[in-house]
């Protein structure tokens, strides 16, 4: 039985390096990069120039190996925070997004289809986090008032600072790489920024997502907003794609929008009798007759004609009943005829070309979305905000129809949805509002530093002492009054208005520390928890889902638990991994695993047990002998 002695994040550097051997297996020996070969094998792709375009500042090469650390830390579950626990598919992490998005890099790479963040805009007044690289974790929970020392208060990076725009791009660069790794191949992110920060942002945008992967600046007309010269009446938002080749359409109300597409023309008989129309359109005219202007005549009637691709049954044809050739009557009725779906979109305009042939327009599908977005307001932000509670405890939110806009555009039913500034929550209320009216199933995880508030501020007075808690009570609120709101709409019932907490904190692990001055306390450390690696102030559950994040499993994934005399166990998504951490183990745990295991499609489990939860040796190798028995040979002990 294979012993697991640490839990880490992923290992980015060795994931790189691991890419590089496939692509270029000769630049290596004995496991170290030879940079000369790598050279050689690139050949004129090498800068050699000492000047070249590129963006730097002060901290930039430390903002990058950050980007590349792993993470010892944890997420911790926090179920009587969470609302829906069993059958929620959303998350809220309480914590520095830093290292959150390094615990999220197994779990999660190349998984979310959609970032929308809303960074502070380091205008000077806005709240920056002063990143300690040579200790994230332990700053963080300084910061936070999570560990005795508590004197360090988060602040502001005011413009007299010698490195204003270095600690902003630091802060940033570093968020932005491990973002990336979680975007989809064809994932889209959308940022939020001014004019304070938005030409450096860019930059750093075109260096880490790269710059043929930039798709648009959006300018919002977000309201009006006095200043010195102008009133402010825009911001900006950045969009990029992880990799603009696999993006092959925005959708917009479930209707791709890729480009014009030539369409074929109808076929028409002179005299005209019958009009041909290509298949696949749906659409019904009613009957049209012309009155009579010649006379005693007979009147020219159009009959109804329906076209429908799913129906062939239905001619796709016009009939045109007429006593003689009505050409120019037609061509007035026709001419300019527009033909809607069923989603009420133009699909079709008719008209007459000079030699009178009829044509239709080109099909456009749908209208691309624009590049400057005026229909939202941050007015808006502050009353949905005000809708929910008595006051508005946040400075210029964002409005959910904003964010619900950008993910109608480019989200399917089930797709993920991050925002690792997750602020007053206004993303998770977005992705809630439109699974509601298109009764999709998308999933959101929000990120928030649980920042002290004010004590002089409404907030603090309402009872809320960090930002988090009321972005938590935001989503919970929000989620009922949409409820409430479509009582009345099939389905509603199945919406998703829950989500699972998640706080950051040190790993569950004890991890043994060789240096000097932290001999003896590990000594006595290990002592007092009788040899055993797990904390004694941590819980099964806080392991289990360390377990998890570190082996790249899904933190909403259905547990299943069953007990066995005095231990528990718990069965991860379906048969995918089976956990147990209790004393005492025998092999009769291992006997209700593999009767388990009958009932599961997964072919390779893991199984990974508490390695002094054993009531003996002898119990180990039998568990683990019984286990062999039924195909079961993936066996770990943490």
């Amino acid at each position: 039985m294979e012993k697991i002695n640490e839990l880490t994040s992923e290992n980015i550097v060795q994931q790189n390096i691991e890419r590089l051997k496939e692509i270029f297996p000769t630049a290596f020996s004995e496991g170290k990069l030879v940079v000369e070969e790598l050279q050689a094998l690139v050949g004129e792709y090498i800068q050699k120039d000492k000047e070249y375009y590129q963006m730097t500042w002060a901290g930039k090469t430390e903002a990058q190996r950050e980007a590349n650390k792993v993470s010892t830390g944890t997420l911790r579950p926090s179920k009587d925070e969470s609302k829906d626990w069993d059958s929620t598919g959303n998350i809220f992490i309480e914590g520095d997004n830093l290292e959150v998005l390094k615990l999220l890099q197994k779990t999660y790479n190349s998984k979310i289809k959609m970032i929308y963040i809303d960074p502070p805009y380091n205008t000077g007044k806005d709240f920056v986090y002063e990143d300690d690289f040579s200790d994230n974790l332990k700053n963080y929970l300084e910061l936070t008032g999570q560990t005795d020392q508590t004197g360090k208060k988060l602040t502001t990076n005011t413009d007299n600072d010698g490195r204003f725009h270095s600690k902003w791009l630091t802060n940033m660069y570093p968020r932005l790489k491990l973002a990336r790794n979680l975007l989809s191949d064809n994932g889209i992110i959308f940022i939020s920024i001014d004019d304070h920060e938005q030409g450096n942002l860019k930059k750093i945008c075109n260096e880490i997502f790269g710059e043929e992967n930039f798709i648009s600046q959006l300018v919002w007309k977000s309201g009006g907003t006095s200043s010195a010269h102008f009133t402010k009446e825009h911001e900006y938002v950045l969009c990029y794609s992880k990799n603009l080749a696999s993006l092959s359409y925005f959708q917009y109300n479930g209707i791709s929008s890729v480009s014009d597409r030539a369409i074929k023309k109808p076929s028409v008989k002179n005299p005209i009798s019958i009009i041909h129309f290509p298949a696949g359109i749906d659409f019904e005219c009613e009957d049209k007759i012309f009155p009579n202007f010649f006379g005693d005549k007979e009147p020219v009637k159009i009959v109804s004609g329906i076209f429908q691709a799913k129906n062939r049954k239905l001619a796709n044809e016009v009939s045109i009943e007429a006593a003689w050739s009505m050409a120019d009557m037609i061509k007035n009725w026709l001419n300019g005829l527009t033909v809607i779906d069923q989603k009420g979109q133009i699909v079709k305009r008719f008209f007459f070309k000079n030699n009178g042939v009829l044509q239709y327009e080109k099909e456009k599908g749908t209208i691309h979305p624009k590049t400057i977005i005026t229909d939202y307001t941050t007015k808006q932000g502050s009353n949905s905000i005000l809708n929910l509670f008595e006051n508005n405890y946040f400075d210029f939110p964002k409005p959910p129809d904003l964010i619900k806009y950008f993910s109608s555009i480019v989200t399917n039913d089930s797709d993920i949805i991050l925002d690792f500034f997750a602020g007053s929550g206004t993303t998770a209320h977005a992705v809630m509002q439109l699974n509601a009216e298109d009764g999709g199933s998308r999933k959101c995880i929000s990120v928030q530093l649980p920042e002290l508030t004010d004590e002089k501020s409404e907030a603090y007075k309402a009872g809320y002492k960090n930002i988090a808690e009321i972005t938590k009570e935001r989503i919970r609120r929000a989620g009922e009054l949409i409820t409430r709101e479509n009582k009345d709409k099939e389905g509603i019932e199945n919406l998703d208005t829950g989500f699972r907490v998640f706080k950051l904190d040190s790993s569950n692990i004890l991890a043994w520390d060789t240096s000097v001055d932290e001999f003896e306390g590990q000594l006595d450390m290990f002592a007092e928890n009788n040899g055993d690696h797990i904390k004694s102030n941590r819980t099964e559950e806080d392991v289990l889902f360390e377990i998890l994040l570190k082996y790249g499993l899904e933190l909403t994934l259905p547990i299943e638990e069953k007990v066995v005399g005095d231990c528990k166990i718990y069965n991860i998504g379906f048969g995918s991994m089976y956990i147990c951490l209790s004393d005492q183990i025998k092999a009769d745990v291992a006997t209700t695993i593999g009767e388990w295991h009958k009932e599961s499609s997964d072919s390779n489990p893991s199984v990974i047990f508490k390695d002094s939860g054993f009531a003996s040796d002898a119990d180990k190798t039998n568990t683990v002998q019984t286990l062999r028995q039924v195909g079961i040979e993936n066996v770990k002990s943490i």
